[in-house]
């Protein structure tokens, strides 16, 4: 408990310093007015200044753009086309105009258009980015960084969307604020209305405030898009270009208090099975709780959670998945993934690219460790309950600015004690199974030299409370990793800069623990030809380096990336982070080329070309490869992807899965991928992707049709089928000290031949702005087939013993192979690997946001899986199966209630 408590204290007590330095720092701080200078570049276009009137008298957010405020603001008319004629004057003409009052900034936008019969509303729901419809968006840079700030639009049907703006180039939609706005189609054309209020944004207190501006306009059918300042198709930054908003005076950040209790209930109808004291096949649980949100300092924003529940979220979908890799699932929880830019920023900000060639980039905070299913295993036990996660108890984030500079954010976790019971002959008995767990991060970033340098850090702690020792061998007993990063631009028109970040990791447990986590899939310290690690069954702690350097240059018809990392053997961020490969040194040169100005069958072409290597710390070479990625748009804006690589023959140190090395055998990978014209009725993607090697061959084809019969309803349908052959998949690990050739242990692997066919459907009903029907369904079916069981002859081959052959024995019905038939080897047991997996996993959302803020969800998730010990697809009794397996039924009301002071 100790180490648990010292690390929550840490933590803390940063965080205390942070709110303590916000207070001084921006109670007294009054900003500069700074003008902004126009951005560089031949092709940029001017900066204009652009003012916000006082509003003397009361504003509707109606759509009307009747106020008598509006008359008295300057309007803003001159915009021009990025797309599809850059630097062309619009076909329609815009006008806007800015006003403020002592709570809110307010904009008003005419799009006059010369058919507005023809003027694109497609109705969807919130932050449907995607729907193809007439909007209108406006940007706004509140600290004047030139590299941050919120976006705010709305489409001619009304459907709002918001996020924020980040490293100049990026934007994030999972950000969600409170406020209004209002569109109307006339016989002008459209207009739109908004109101943001203050209590949304963080900037600084000042007498006079001079804020970032952009806005623009989209003409769906014409494929247009205008700005008032944009960004050349060959150039690179945003936020930079935005033109000065000024003339706002009396305003002052607001320390606003949101408060958002729920109320749920929930009825589960699971699959059970037959005296299960534990599931009788129908469970009822309510719940209560609370999201708080709160502003600590005037640039420091808090959010809280107590006893958090996320059954809105869509379920994950059913995955196959036959390496020794674990799969990576996103977040989906919104209060770990609304306001996280500054932590997804880490080791990326300043190059608008980050490539990365068999090279995974560790994620230091990966939330889904938060609230996962418990890790520890249970004792013998005939009925046992289950766990679809572990409760969080509470939860807190702080995001903002501090001092000069200071982007700062810290997560604060609590998890249960999560003490499950079970049955073992009658009698009912509880265990641990997951111990009492705090979760820390935190993350701070400060910009130099107006955003042409920085330099941060990020540091997370993983602690666990163990009452049952039994666990203290299966999980980590803490865990602490600590990291810098910046990036410099090497030259004045920001085209070069360098990024980097170097980070030290540490995990202590016991000294089992320890000896498993340093043989797991992860480390493969046990590997008996390795030579720079080996198992250290005395160890209690394991700590590990790992760091990237990446140049860039990003502006320019031509450009390049080129990069060089490494991750130390005993690296480890998985306690609170994620990451899926150790033990390598990665290097990678990409050159790329873009023609922006349209050809004569061409609007757009991108074409890339990459050399990569990769090697392990005893220098073998484990990934070496050329490719080439070619991106074009045609005149019909139907777009073409390809790609085209070829890998020659490398090291693998992981096909043996802690055992000698072996061969990769060379091979070529094409891909490609077709999309047409998003804005029709019908839309269709189509792909493709195969890998050859000598032996081994994958294939796989997808395609997406998009139909949107109504304004208000689009229904997606993605099916896709894989086949593999693989000709040596993992089987498993015998030992024999007779296999003297292999270190003592039997490497048997087989030849698999799998079949994967599944499907994505999609439907999407907004029956208003505020009120939608989503529905998600997966259905999968997957077989695999083990056949021509063998053996690894030598390390450092890919060559292999057949069983049968060469004195050896196999009986196909028993699956007992004898290595060396009458000889003194054992024979072995094998175990029949053979699957037919079918699943469905659905669900289906009403939501509606009744008042600003406060939500009603209706849910219903289903989710039914079988498998069967036979590898072929069999697809007419196999989709049959799907629906023949039991299932498990979960209905939810969540209700929600915004309060605000």
């Amino acid at each position: 408990m100790r180490h648990m408590l010292l690390a929550a204290s840490i933590v803390l007590a940063g965080l205390t310093v942070l709110t303590a330095s916000a207070q001084l720092s921006f109670d007294s701080e009054v900003a500069r007015p700074i003008q902004r200078q126009a951005a560089t570049g031949d092709d940029a276009p001017a900066v204009q200044t652009i003012r916000a009137t006082r509003a003397e008298s009361a504003l509707s957010i109606d759509g009307l753009h009747d106020d008598v405020a509006w008359r008295s603001a300057q309007p803003i008319t001159r915009f021009t086309q990025r797309d599809p004629d850059e630097g062309a004057e619009p076909t329609q003409r815009t006008e806007v105009r800015v006003v403020y009052d002592d709570d809110a900034l307010f904009v008003s936008a005419r799009m006059f258009d010369s058919a507005p019969d023809s003027i694109v509303a497609r109705l969807g729901r919130r932050d449907a980015t995607s729907i193809e419809s007439d909007n209108f968006v406006m940007f706004i840079d509140p600290y004047n960084d030139d590299r941050s700030g919120y976006y705010f639009g709305i489409n001619a049907a009304g459907t709002l969307y918001d996020g924020v703006l980040m490293n100049d180039d990026w934007d994030d939609e999972t950000w969600d604020g409170v406020w209004e706005a209002n569109a109307r189609i006339d016989d002008q054309g459209w207009t739109a209305e908004f109101r943001i209020p203050y209590s949304q944004l963080r900037f600084y207190a000042a007498d006079e405030h001079v804020w970032g501006i952009n806005f623009r306009r989209e003409i769906v059918r014409k494929n247009e898009l205008d700005y008032v300042v944009y960004t050349p198709r060959n150039e690179s930054g945003f936020v930079s270009r935005f033109p000065d908003l000024v003339g706002m005076r009396g305003i002052a950040p607001k320390r606003q208090i949101e408060v958002v209790p729920y109320l749920t209930a929930r009825a589960e109808f699971l699959e059970h099975d037959e005296g299960d004291p534990f599931n009788d096949g129908s469970r009822y649980v309510p719940s209560v709780g609370a999201d708080l949100k709160m502003g600590i300092a005037s640039n420091l924003t808090l959010n809280a959670t107590i006893n958090p529940d996320f059954g809105q979220v869509e379920v994950d979908p059913a995955v196959v998945n036959l390496s020794d890799v674990e799969t990576f699932f996103p977040e989906k929880r919104p209060f770990f993934i609304e306001g996280n830019t500054v932590f997804r920023q880490f080791g990326r900000g300043g190059s608008n690219n980050n490539w990365g060639f068999n090279w995974g980039n560790p994620n230091f905070f990966y939330s889904r460790r938060v609230g996962r299913p418990p890790q520890g295993s249970l004792p013998d036990h005939d009925f046992a309950e289950s766990r679809e996660g572990t409760r969080i108890l509470g939860a807190a984030k702080v995001t903002g600015r501090i001092g000069n500079g200071w982007n700062v954010g810290t997560v604060q976790a609590l998890t249960e004690r999560a003490i499950s019971d079970y049955q073992l002959g009658g009698e009912r008995l509880t265990a641990e199974a997951e111990p009492l767990a705090y979760y820390g991060v935190l993350r701070g970033q400060k910009e130099l030299n107006d955003g042409r340098q920085a330099v941060g850090f990020m540091s997370t702690v993983a602690a666990r409370d163990f009452r049952d020792d039994r666990l203290l061998d299966e999980i980590n007993k803490s865990a602490f990793t600590f990291a810098a990063d910046g990036w410099t631009f090497l030259d004045k028109d920001k085209t070069w800069v360098l990024t980097g970040w170097a980070g030290l990791s540490r995990v202590s447990g016991t000294t089992q623990r320890i000896t498993d986590l340093q043989r797991s899939s992860l480390h493969y310290f046990q590997r008996p030809d390795a030579q720079y690690v080996s198992v250290d069954s005395s160890a209690t702690s394991l700590t590990g380096t790992a760091g990237r350097l990446v140049l860039n240059k990003q502006r320019g018809r031509f450009t390049t990336n080129v990069a060089v990392g490494y991750i130390s053997p005993s690296f480890d961020v998985n306690d609170l982070g994620f990451m899926w490969q150790t033990g390598m040194i990665n290097s990678h040169a990409v050159l790329a080329y873009q023609w922006t100005d349209p050809g004569t069958w061409y609007r757009k072409i991108f074409a890339h070309a990459s050399a990569f290597n990769t090697t392990d710390f005893d220098g073998n070479t484990i990934w070496r490869g050329l490719w080439t990625g070619n991106f074009i748009e045609l005149l019909n804006y139907h777009e073409i992807f390809f790609n085209v690589a070829y890998n020659p023959e490398t090291i693998s140190n992981r096909l043996t899965r802690g055992g000698p090395l072996t061969l990769n055998q060379p091979g070529w990978q094409f891909g490609l991928e077709y999309e047409t014209d998003g804005r029709k009725r019908w839309a269709f993607e189509f792909g493709l992707d195969t890998y050859r090697q000598k032996d081994s061959r994958n294939f796989s084809v997808s395609t997406e049709a998009v139909w949107q019969p109504a304004s208000n309803i689009s229904v997606a349908v993605q099916p896709e089928i894989e086949w593999n052959n693989e000709f040596a998949q993992w089987v498993g690990d015998y030992e024999d000290p007779l296999a003297t050739r292999t270190f003592g242990t039997r490497y048997v692997f087989a030849e698999l031949d799998q079949v994967e066919v599944s499907s994505r459907v999609r439907l999407n009903w907004t029956f208003s702005p505020v009120l939608s029907l989503q529905l998600f369904a997966q259905p999968l079916i997957s077989s695999g087939d083990f056949s021509n069981y063998k053996e690894l002859r030598a390390p450092k081959t890919f060559d292999f013993i057949n069983y049968g052959s060469e004195g050896s024995t196999f009986d196909s019905e028993t699956l007992i192979a004898d290595p060396d038939g009458p000889g003194p080897a054992a024979p072995l047991n094998l175990e029949d690997s053979d699957f037919n997996f079918r699943s469905l996993r659905g669900t289906a959302v009403v939501r509606w946001e009744y008042s600003p803020g406060s939500t009603i969800f209706f849910v219903w998730t289903q989710t039914r899986s079988a498998s069967e010990e036979y590898g072929d697809l069999r697809l007419g009794s196999s989709l049959g199966g799907i629906f023949d397996a039991r299932p498990d039924n979960i209905f939810m009301v969540k209700l929600t209630y915004w309060l605000s002071r």
